[in-house]
């Protein structure tokens, strides 16, 4: 369908659109209009994708001078696929509308793991080797080795690509990660690389929130990126942590020691260079002289040896003398990996600035701040001088080195913590440093200050104003959208006690009470015998979970459930739980039903949809909150409430009851889907709680089924599944079903005249 939005006209690829899609373009439009960012929520399975491709496309059609490129940036690589699946359809629907072929070109950008196509490096199954194998094949100084001797192995497909794929430019449509493949494979190009070169020119791309966010990454990636550009971060809810841990660091003792043994390596073939090449040693040194960014060379083939964030300014300067010289550099920085040894013999907890930790360094080591700085540039010179091939060995010095760097670039908004004994394993000594980023601005500043429009979306991203303070920017929009519903597909339940009127709740004071457990336990177990087909349920904890479980076993309460379903479980690896997950949508196909018990912030909660019959309904028991007793988040509290007035509790409650409505919403994936939402804690009445979920569940959140027991809330859950057993019809899915006559006229009039007022005009369309 055509859509005239606010003057815009816009290609929908389907027959209607619901109404808060048409707000949703709305508001998007008027972000894109005023050149700023924009916060927007909209339920899970309303189509917030494809309405977001929809408008910005029309929107570059139109004003190609203003927005020249989209950048979608999701998570996983599944979500990556839908996105390119949507743009597919879309793409097809412009051509079909216009009788022409749009003249778009869309790609997908992923890791080398994800695009390698090498017969024998493309069956390493960890990524970093994958790395390492491509570095020591496609390196320039490999491949001029490769013309002296015929026994070095080099890459045909890079060779390939390097010869004719740069003059050989992708045509228009819309590539997803196996189509890279596919036509690399045609062509005989390197699709990563294929796919790096093209993002210049691509009107679309779509890859990893990291290529953004990761100043490692970013920085040899994004770095081209025009600033007529819209920036896209979907299912944006955790978009604080990912910029947090992209600027965080953690060194062990076991790094240390192999960094020891990397800085060896270096020495012995710097010793070796210099019987056999010291011409090129002198070359490196006069580059360095005349400052770093002359001294880039080859950075396009190396992602791991980037600097992590320097000012262009800094760039220009020449390197310190005291590290010019490579040997002088490997003496720098044994020293320094002898300081961070003595720093790691602590009994207790060690809390500091950077500010004191490079003062200590100077006193104890005579290590100034300067050259500190320039390490990460610095190393990376000297590797690409070296012509090392095998980068994976040197992985924990590169680490030492960007820490380096981060501690003497930055003085606020970071910290760092010396433990001697980790939080979990508190009996066993194993010192670890961490470099924690407390200010989740730091890492996204440069994207909101680069590009002229930015939004934030999700399905989960209540309350708003919350992000605009810890990512530190002024969005032009905020908004949040509920989900217009003819019949009740949702039905949220909080139940805060047993049968036996004891109070049901995760908090650490009631884990250990056996009445709490077996309370949870007979709420399993009577939804699994009126339920059909699949239930998800979400513990606070992995540790938290385990115990429950085997509560569970003692009690008798697992031979019971499994009379109605079979159960799995998510475990921390990640192999273990994606057999789990098959094994459970088999089960929910089949008809044996089945049940997954998995935990809040894990891999289940957020890449993986329950729709239709995987999820009839979801249980979340307790509220997730973070660990509480650990040192960084306190740490990262501390500074949230010194810098941007938010208080602990505060901030503790947002950030549990986000991941509490991301976990309960993966059961909601559409309007012809259903499910049931249990919150299974007392304090989920409480307002406090409830008022910070998403206003498309507090909309079905009555008070009347906000404290119930289980037995009430096992009668809800059969009145609701009984209501949902009916047909349902198109028109209930357009919410026009339970509507007369005059009521749609009505609604028809009512939104002539919201059009009106806004200065736009839908047609062939109904949102009533």
């Amino acid at each position: 369908m055509k859509l005239n939005i606010d003057g815009l006209l816009v290609y929908f690829p389907y027959e209607y659109i619901y109404p808060e899609q048409y707000s949703y373009m709305l508001e998007l439009k008027r972000s894109l209009d005023a050149k700023g960012h924009c916060v927007l929520e909209m339920p899970s399975g309303t189509g917030k994708t494809i309405t977001l491709l929809s408008l910005i496309i029309a929107y570059m059609e139109a004003k190609p001078h203003v927005i020249s490129k989209l950048i979608y940036c999701s998570r996983t690589v599944p979500e990556i696929e839908k996105v390119l699946e949507e743009l597919k359809y879309l793409r097809e629907y412009i051509a079909k509308e216009t009788g022409t072929e749009p003249h778009l070109v869309g790609l997908a950008l992923s890791s080398r793991k994800n695009l390698c196509i090498h017969p024998e490096v493309s069956q390493e199954r960890d990524g970093r080797i994958v790395d390492s194998k491509c570095h020591g094949m496609t390196a320039s100084y490999v491949r001029e080795r490769r013309q002296q001797d015929e026994n070095v192995e080099t890459c045909g497909y890079f060779e390939g690509f390097d010869l004719t794929g740069k003059d050989t430019p992708l045509e228009p449509g819309i590539y997803s990660l196996e189509d890279l493949r596919v036509l690399g494979r045609k062509r005989r190009h390197c699709p990563y690389f294929m796919a790096r070169y093209a993002i210049t020119h691509a009107n679309i791309i779509v890859y990893s929130y990291h290529y953004l966010l990761d100043p490692k990454i970013a920085d040899m990636v994004s770095k081209e990126l025009q600033r007529q550009s819209v920036v896209v971060f979907d299912e944006a809810h955790n978009i604080d942590n990912v910029c947090i841990e992209s600027m965080s660091v953690n060194i062990s003792r076991r790094t240390l020691d192999r960094t020891h043994t990397s800085i060896d390596n270096l020495q012995a073939s710097l010793t070796k260079i210099k019987e056999t090449d010291a011409a090129r040693l002198r070359g490196e040194y006069q580059r360095l002289v005349e400052g770093l960014r002359d001294a880039s060379v080859a950075r396009a083939t190396d992602i791991h040896l980037s600097n992590p964030v320097l000012p262009d300014e800094i760039l220009e300067e020449a390197v310190p003398g005291n590290i010019r010289n490579a040997e002088h550099f490997v003496a720098f920085m044994r020293r320094f990996v002898e300081y961070l040894k003595t720093r790691l013999r602590v009994q207790n907890v060690v809390s500091e600035t950077p500010q004191s930790f490079l003062l200590d360094c100077y006193k104890q080591v005579m290590i100034d701040k300067k050259p500190l700085r320039f390490c990460s540039e610095r190393l990376r010179s000297l590797m690409q001088t070296l012509r090392l091939e095998d980068i994976t060995n040197y992985s924990s010095l590169t680490l030492i080195a960007n820490f380096a760097t981060l501690v003497s670039t930055y003085s606020k908004g970071f910290n760092i913590l010396i433990e001697p004994y980790d939080d979990y394993s508190p009996t066993i000594y194993n010192p670890v440093l961490h470099f924690s980023c407390m200010d989740a601005s730091i890492a996204i500043k440069p994207v909101f200050d680069r590009f002229q429009s930015v939004v934030i979306t999700s399905g989960t991203l209540s309350p708003l104003d919350m992000y605009p303070k810890i990512l530190g920017f002024q969005p032009v929009t905020m908004a949040s959208f509920t989900m217009t519903l003819t019949r009740p597909s949702i039905c949220p339940l909080i139940v805060t006690r047993g049968n036996d009127q004891a109070a049901m709740s995760s908090k650490y004071e009631s884990r250990d009470d056996t009445s709490v457990v077996r309370n949870y336990g007979n709420l399993l177990m009577d939804l699994a015998a009126v339920v059909p087909d699949g239930l998800a349920c979400f513990f606070p904890s992995y540790s938290y979970m385990e115990c429950v479980i085997a509560t569970w076993a003692d009690q008798g309460i697992i031979a019971k459930i499994q009379r109605y379903k079979l159960i799995f479980v998510e475990t921390q690896d990640a192999a273990e739980t994606t057999v789990a997950l098959e094994h459970y949508q088999k089960a929910c196909c089949n008809g044996r039903g089945a049940i997954l018990l998995s935990v809040a912030r894990g891999k289940v909660s957020e890449g993986i949809d329950f729709d239709h019959q995987y999820g009839r309904a979801v249980i979340m028991f307790g509220i997730p909150y973070v660990y509480t007793q650990s040192r960084i988040l306190k740490a990262r509290l501390d500074y949230l409430r010194q810098n941007y007035l938010i208080r602990e509790n505060d901030f503790l409650t947002f950030d549990a009851m986000r991941h509490a409505a991301q976990c309960v919403g993966r059961a909601l994936r559409g309007k012809t889907d259903y499910g049931i939402m249990v919150f299974a804690d007392k304090r989920f009445s409480r307002m406090d709680k409830r008022g910070k979920l998403p206003k498309w569940i507090q909309d079905h959140l009555k008070d009347s089924v906000s404290n119930l027991s289980v037995e009430e809330s096992v009668q809800c859950c059969k009145r609701f599944l009984k209501q949902m057993a009916q047909p349902f019809r198109q028109e209930d899915q357009l919410g026009l079903s339970l509507l007369t006559k005059e009521q749609v006229a009505q609604q028809e009039k009512k939104r002539v005249q919201t059009d009106s007022v806004a200065g736009g005009r839908v047609e062939s369309m109904d949102i009533s």
